[in-house]
């Protein structure tokens, strides 16, 4: 009778981090009946997540790292099950919208719109989750998810050049001490997509194969993205298409909200010929806010994420700030700011200097830090 019991409390503790079923029914609700109901999944995603962390506040426990597969399968269950419900909303509604004629066209972009958070919030963090891990299956399913937001380029970016130089001026996405979001942006954008593909090509390179092996991932990338958009088009004709690139469009704009307050104005120490400190937890801003932990299946303990890459998100652990600095709101309130240029370094500079005062003291001069002005390390 022990073995039931220890599932039922696996499954008790694994349920919060279903919540995120919940944006599913809210969503189809905007499909059905229009109007301001269009408006809710936004409204669920940063508002109803953000008062949720004020209610409840943070946690702080930690679970044992020891913990096996079979002991997480509840936990693991919703990222395995996240890719076909969100291709079938995402489909199902392409193929709804496109006849429905009691939604005009300012509520089927918002009806999308939805649905990008959907799949930039939910989709592309659990496809996070499912990249780092060994099993074929999980990959293939991150990968999936990928498509369903044209960003599969992501999981090469990711993997080979974010792990390996996050916190240098080698990485695209650590953003840059007082760099506003709205600069980020189109930066990562352009930026991400080069810094992939020579990471893969250098890969192949090295084992003396052209970039036109078949084992480049971007041919999977190339034949899931083009499946995609052949589905998007063939239920909803061009306006359908249209729909499926917007709301691809919202999902990569939500990662990078996210990457962009991941690490903000946090640099490792330059030690000359191109060469960086280890990544340690410093490195990472951390939030321990538990609603948005929920949803985002442990994200924002980014600063173990960082430290342990393949550690699955139930036992990711938290860090004090006496090892990681710490957000004062969980990433929906953060993200909202980052949208607020001024707002939002009127919250973080302070925190960057103090960070750097803590961890390095030793530093007088942040110049080529601010400006990412090191030297910028090949590819390897």
């Amino acid at each position: 009778m022990q073995r039931p019991a220890t599932e039922l409390r696996h499954l008790k503790n694994a349920l919060p981090f279903w919540l995120s079923l919940a944006l599913i029914p809210v969503v189809m609700a905007g499909a059905v009946w229009g109007s301001w109901v269009t408006l809710l999944s936004p409204l669920a995603a940063w508002g109803a997540f953000s008062l949720l962390d004020a209610l409840l506040g943070h946690d702080e426990s930690n679970a044992d790292p020891a913990a096996t597969d079979s002991d997480l399968i509840w936990y693991r269950a919703i990222t395995l099950l996240w890719a076909p419900l969100q291709a079938a909303v995402l489909f199902g509604t392409i193929y709804y919208t496109t006849r429905a004629d009691h939604l005009g066209t300012a509520e089927k972009l918002a009806v999308f719109f939805g649905i990008g958070i959907l799949s930039g919030t939910v989709g592309i963090n659990y496809s996070h989750e499912l990249m780092h891990q060994k099993s074929k299956l999980e990959r293939w399913l991150a990968d999936i998810l990928l498509a369903m937001v044209l960003y599969s380029h992501f999981r090469s970016e990711h993997l080979r050049v974010h792990h390996l130089w996050v916190g240098t001026p080698a990485d695209p996405v650590t953003a840059r001490y007082n760099e506003g979001f709205h600069r980020f942006f189109p930066r990562v954008l352009a930026e991400c997509r080069r810094s992939a593909w020579k990471a893969e090509t250098t890969l192949l390179a090295r084992r003396n194969l052209a970039w036109h092996h078949p084992s480049n991932p971007y041919w999977r990338y190339w034949a899931l993205q083009s499946l995609a958009l052949a589905l998007a088009l063939g239920l909803g004709g061009i306006e359908g298409l249209a729909l499926f690139l917007f709301q691809a469009l919202v999902a990569v704009w939500q990662l990078e909200l996210v990457n962009y307050i991941e690490h903000y104005g946090l640099t490792r120490r330059h030690l000359g010929a191109g060469k960086y400190e280890h990544v340690l937890p410093r490195h990472s801003w951390n939030a321990a806010h538990k609603a948005s932990n929920w949803l985002l299946i442990n994200l924002q303990r980014h600063s173990d994420h960082h430290y342990k890459p393949d550690r699955r998100f139930p036992l990711l652990q938290n860090y004090g700030a006496e090892d990681a600095p710490q957000l004062p709101h969980g990433y929906p309130l953060m993200t909202l700011a980052a949208l607020v240029p001024p707002l939002w370094k009127r919250i973080m500079n302070p925190r960057v200097r103090a960070w750097r005062k803590a961890f390095y003291p030793d530093i007088t001069d942040w110049k080529p830090y601010n400006k990412a002005l090191n030297p910028r390390p090949d590819l390897r």
